[in-house]
C-alpha cells in the first residue's frame, strides 16, 4: 500500500488531495482496498457509477464491444454512437447530439455551439455567457470562466470575457443581465457542488422567458442530475419547459469516460463539419455501456 501511495507521490501531478488507501476492487455498492478494508461507497467516483461497480450488463456491454471493435475515430459510422444518439434524442427534447468524453468537454462544446449559433443568425457582438452563483461546471478554460468559485478561478484569470455571474434564483438579478448581447445562459437545475441548491419553477421560467425573449440560448447542465438522480431521466422535466441545449457526463458511461451535449435543430443547423471534434467521443465501448445505464435509469425513473 505504501509503496503505490510513494510512486502516486512521486510520478502524479497533485492536483487531488487522496485519501491515504489504496483501492482495488469494486462490488455493487462497496470499495475494497489492497489491505482487504470494505467501504460503503457514497461518493460514487463523483457522481458517476449509478449502476454500481461491477454491473453485470455493463461489464458485459463492455468487454462485447471491446473484443469487436473498441475504437476507429469519429470520421466513420458506428452501431453504438448512432443508437445511444437516437435513444437520447427520442428520450429528450433534443434533436441532436455531440458526444466527448467528460462533462467539462461537454460545456465546453455547449459554449461554442452556442456562440456559433449567435454569430450565424446575429452577425457580430452576440456573445455574454450568463452563469450563476455557487455553480460549478468544469476546470477547463471556458467551463472555468462560467464557474462562480473564487477559488478555482482566481489562479488562472484573465478567463474568457463575456462571462457574467448572476445571483442563483434571483429573478430580478436575471431581468437585468440578460439582454440582447446575450448568446447564452448556463444553469443547473439542482445545483450539485453549489449544495443541492434547486432552482424554483418560477426561476427556470422566468429564465427561459428572458431567453426567448432576447434570442438566447437556454443551456441546462444536467451532468450531475442526469440519469435519473432525481426520479426522472433529466432534472429539467421536473419543471415546466424546455431548454435547448443539455450537457450530460458523469453517470452516463457506468464509469467509461464519456459526455454528450444534446440540442434542438434550430442550434444544430448553424453547426457545420469542422466546427468542432472529438477523438474519442462517443467511441463504440463507451456508448455500448451508456446504453445499458441509458436502459436501466430509464426503466428505473
Amino acid at each position: 500500500t505504501q509503496a503505490i501511495i510513494q510512486k502516486e507521490q512521486d510520478y502524479v501531478l497533485p492536483t487531488y488531495p487522496r485519501l491515504p488507501f489504496v483501492l482495488t476492487e469494486g462490488k455493487g455498492g462497496y470499495l475494497i482496498d489492497s489491505e482487504g478494508n470494505q467501504y460503503l461507497d457514497f461518493g460514487s467516483g463523483i457522481a458517476v457509477t449509478a449502476l454500481g461497480h461491477g454491473d453485470e450488463e455493463v461489464v458485459k456491454a463492455i468487454q462485447q464491444q471491446a473484443q469487436t471493435l473498441s475504437h476507429v475515430s469519429n470520421l466513420y459510422h458506428t452501431a453504438p454512437h448512432a443508437v445511444l444518439a437516437e435513444k437520447l434524442c427520442q428520450l429528450s427534447f433534443a434533436d441532436k447530439v455531440f458526444f466527448s468524453n467528460s462533462g467539462a468537454e461537454a460545456i465546453e462544446a455547449s459554449l461554442k455551439f452556442a456562440r456559433k449559433y449567435a454569430q450565424v443568425k446575429f452577425g457580430e457582438g452576440k456573445t455574454k455567457l450568463i452563469a450563476f452563483s455557487e455553480g460549478f461546471h468544469g476546470r477547463t478554460f471556458g467551463a472555468l470562466s462560467i464557474t462562480a468559485r473564487e477559488k478555482y478561478q482566481a489562479p488562472f484569470r484573465p478567463l474568457v470575457p463575456g462571462s457574467e455571474i448572476v445571483p442563483y434564483n434571483d429573478i430580478t438579478a436575471a431581468q437585468q443581465a440578460i439582454d440582447a448581447s446575450t448568446c447564452a445562459v448556463v444553469v443547473e437545475v439542482v445545483q450539485g457542488e453549489g449544495g443541492v441548491n434547486l432552482a424554483t419553477q418560477q426561476f427556470l421560467q422566468t429564465l427561459r422567458a428572458l431567453c426567448t425573449q432576447h434570442a438566447a440560448l437556454m443551456i441546462v447542465d444536467e451532468i450531475q442530475t442526469g440519469f435519473g438522480r432525481t426520479g426522472k431521466l433529466w432534472a429539467y422535466q421536473h419543471y415546466d419547459f424546455q431548454p435547448d441545449i443539455m450537457t450530460l457526463a458523469k453517470a452516463m458511461g457506468g464509469g467509461l469516460p464519456i459526455g454528450a451535449t444534446l440540442m434542438t435543430d434550430a442550434v444544430a443547423e448553424a453547426i457545420v463539419a469542422g466546427d468542432h471534434g472529438s477523438t474519442f467521443g462517443g467511441g463504440p465501448v463507451a456508448a455500448s455501456a451508456a446504453l445499458v445505464v441509458l436502459q436501466r435509469t430509464q426503466d428505473a425513473s
